[in-house]
């Protein structure tokens, strides 16, 4: 348990940072490039954790890092950034706090990691936390950021179990490294052709670039694939829950926001489901290979 705990902590550090990210590229990023913004933030973290690592793919690691690199990164990262330019912060994270739930059916089609009954209720407390800590109001629905939310919720998803899946490598820097390279170089000629010439940054956008590239994507994205090993799928996912907490607790913190009673109400319900997924004592944990006769809690 000892042990759980200390993952679960480390895989804290991937969701807390990615809560600060909305505020950093809120603020700081130059909006309308959602393709360069994405190759920005991939790139240069990912040449940067290889100069750590100085391993490169081997074998089949080549093709896996290319379709890892596109749904965990690319692509996700473009998705993501069209979803906030098109709708409301609180309905985009409404839509991907279904992220446990996806994660669980893909962690059950590809690892036959059974949900549980524990799994499945912290999900759907999870869930319900957060829409009563974010609310969807009564704004318009744009149905291309829905979709936009949607191929990155299932991409992620998909992506982040094959990843745990094929989780033997080089560790979890390494293949990092390798999925953030490979993310950035496909979304290149897509940003030129759509996007044009890259956009003029200054030096609070240079900042802001130099803070998501090393905390909310090379550190958190570590973090995150580190957890994967040693967690099940579904727990995984629900620590991811602590996004949408962070942000709504950042803006408290910064903007002097007030917490209501309901939003209170569902920090409670996001934190009971994260704990309800913890795996129980005795319960072996996934360390990096697919056993079809395990159930995880």
């Amino acid at each position: 348990m000892e042990d759980t705990f200390r993952w679960t902590l480390v895989t804290a550090i991937a969701p807390i940072a990615w809560g600060t990210n909305y505020f950093v590229t809120h603020e700081y990023l130059p909006a309308g490039h959602p393709l360069y913004g994405a190759v920005f933030r991939a790139l240069p973290a990912g040449l940067l954790l290889l100069c750590v690592t100085r391993r490169l793919p081997r074998g089949v690691w080549w093709w896996r890092s290319l379709l890892l690199g596109v749904c965990n990164m690319g692509a996700f990262f473009a998705l993501i950034y069209l979803a906030s330019q098109l709708l409301p912060v609180s309905l985009a994270s409404t839509i991907m706090s279904a992220s446990p739930l996806t994660m669980a059916l893909f962690a059950w089609a590809l690892l036959a990691e059974r949900p549980t009954v524990s799994v499945l209720t912290g999900a759907a407390a999870g869930i319900a936390g957060v829409c009563l800590l974010l609310g969807t109001g009564s704004t318009a629905v744009n149905l291309r950021g829905v979709a936009a939310s949607v191929a990155a919720l299932t991409m992620s998803s998909f992506g982040y179990v094959l990843a745990k899946k094929w989780g033997r490598a080089d560790g979890p820097i390494a293949t990092t490294s390798w999925q953030l390279i490979a993310g950035g170089l496909v979304l290149i000629p897509f940003a030129i052709i759509v996007e044009g010439a890259p956009p003029h940054l200054d030096l609070p956008a240079i900042g802001g670039f130099v803070y998501v590239g090393l905390v909310a994507t090379a550190l958190a994205f570590t973090a995150w694939f580190a957890g994967l090993r040693h967690l099940g799928a579904a727990t995984v996912g629900l620590i991811g829950l602590l996004n949408p907490v962070t942000g709504v607790l950042l803006g408290v913190l910064v903007s002097g926001d007030v917490l209501t009673l309901r939003q209170v109400l569902g920090l409670a319900l996001v934190l009971f489901g994260i704990t309800l997924s913890r795996p129980r004592r005795g319960s072996r944990v996934e360390t990096g290979r697919a056993e079809p006769s395990k159930v995880y809690r």
